[in-house]
């Protein structure tokens, strides 16, 4: 056998050897503002950040909460789940110009945070930033404060060439906004990015926009949401906007058994050719004006709706649902 052949036997030999065994973190770990990042986030030893806690625990796993504390912004690169059931306030402060919690999982990843004050403190320009993951389920937080320059936002959901779900419950989200297109939620697929989303008893409160829900950086399937049991009020501009541009893809949302009063643009707006809004049941009152289409929107009426009492023009659908 020549030398070559030889080596290349050896070389197989080393392949087929099993790689180093990496520990897997553990499935739940811990965090209390008394901790330290010098612990192994077990229950008796917490760690102080959110970060380090996700740098800890196994893709998968979740991290609790044991007392209050000021937790630190997050980036999160996989499934996990970051539970706070009641032990008092888990903050996430946001210096000027940050982001409090980043999301970049991979597809298929699921995310969940629940008991969350996610704070602005008036300089923070972004509350939640969901780039990609299949799933971010947002329970019984609030989300507040970001008013930096430009476009800052509570929640900003902006899938690029990949499909997301959002779920958004028992949540408030209030005091968000500065420029005339930033406020409470915006919803904006990029590129062929896909967004399907529920909110369910969320409350949009004294943002600039209420919620934006935003077709026109997109050319695929676009935007779908669905806002149940919910409330826009005190917005400066519109409490429901739906958004979209000729060729571009579409903003499509249904309002179910919810509010939007108050706000001082218009409570209920489709803007653009492929937005569309569908409104059952609904109480519109006491905005600038109740609902508006415009640039060949399109407003569709259950028949069921209150639309009276606005300051301005009460406004009327485009079309009408029989009834089943």
């Amino acid at each position: 056998m020549n030398r070559t052949a030889q080596t290349l036997i050896v070389l197989a030999s080393l392949l087929a050897l099993p790689g180093p065994v990496h520990a897997a973190g553990p499935m739940k770990v811990w965090v209390a503002g008394t901790g330290s990042d010098a612990n192994p986030c077990t229950l008796a030893q917490p760690c102080a950040t959110f970060q380090h806690a996700i740098n800890t625990v196994a893709p998968g796993g979740e991290i609790g909460v044991r007392a209050p504390g000021d937790y630190g912004p997050l980036t999160i690169s996989n499934s996990l789940s970051i539970t706070n059931d009641g032990v008092g306030e888990a903050d996430v402060s946001v210096g000027s110009g940050g982001v409090g919690v980043t999301v970049g999982a991979g597809v298929g990843d699921v995310v969940g945070l629940r008991g969350l004050v996610i704070d602005g403190q008036g300089g923070g320009a972004i509350g939640i930033q969901i780039d990609r993951a299949s799933a971010v389920h947002i329970q019984n937080c609030v989300i507040r404060n970001f008013q930096s320059a430009g476009t800052p936002f509570g929640i900003r959901l902006q899938p690029n060439f990949n499909s997301n779900q959002l779920f958004v419950s028992d949540t408030i989200i209030f005091n968000n906004g500065s420029g005339a297109t930033s406020g409470g939620i915006l919803v904006q697929p990029l590129g062929t990015g896909k967004a399907n989303v529920v909110l369910h008893r969320v409350h949009l409160e004294n943002n600039v926009r209420g919620i934006q829900v935003d077709g026109a950086l997109g050319t695929g399937e676009g935007a779908h949401v669905v806002i149940r049991n919910s409330v826009a009020s005190g917005n400066a501009a519109e409490g429901i906007l739906a958004f979209s541009l000729p060729g571009q893809a579409p903003a499509f949302v249904v309002v179910e058994k919810s509010s939007s009063v108050n706000n001082a643009g218009t409570g209920i707006l489709a803007n653009g050719p492929r937005a569309t809004i569908l409104l059952n049941d609904n109480s519109i009152k006491r905005n600038g004006t109740g609902i508006s289409a415009v640039n060949s929107g399109q407003i569709i009426s259950y028949g069921n709706n209150s639309n009276n009492n606005n300051l301005g023009a009460e406004g009327a659908p485009t079309g009408f649902f029989n009834p089943m």
